[in-house]
């Protein structure tokens, strides 16, 4: 029988290192890993006030402010007043963020798809089966 806690800490060690693999081959484009993260929630979650992000990212809304200002300043978001509440601001991505976020997808699954062709069949079959075990685990 397998020890449930080797195999986590495993797990978790190839999964550490499957990140970090893939997000070197979509690169940032400059941006920084907080910048990144901060991208990815609004594009992910849809527009919210930078408190609100700033909430999701366990950070202080004035360092969020400094973040979404970047953002901002390279043409990923935009900041506008929130309807309900002037005196907080809603961030929204814009196209050109969709369309860096698309790219970097598309070149890591390139990259993926490039390393899962040196499998054998038989091994791709394995981890086609591990896939569905795996979506069962993280929904």
């Amino acid at each position: 029988m397998t020890d449930v806690a080797d195999l986590a800490q495993s797990l978790r060690e190839v999964f550490g290192r499957a990140q970090r693999a893939l997000r070197e081959q979509g690169g940032r484009r400059g941006l920084t890993a907080s910048q990144t993260e901060a991208l990815g929630y609004v594009f992910r979650d849809g527009p919210m006030t930078i408190t609100a992000l700033a909430n999701r990212q366990h950070v202080r809304s004035q360092s969020m402010g400094a973040t979404v200002g970047v953002l901002r300043e390279r043409g990923l978001v935009t900041v506008t007043p929130d309807p309900g509440d002037g005196r907080q601001k809603v961030v929204a991505v814009t196209a050109e963020a969709r369309e860096l976020i698309a790219e970097g997808r598309s070149v890591r699954t390139d990259w993926l798809a490039k390393q899962l062709e040196t499998l054998s069949p038989a091994e791709q079959r394995t981890l086609a089966a591990a896939h569905s075990i795996l979506d069962r685990l993280f929904p």
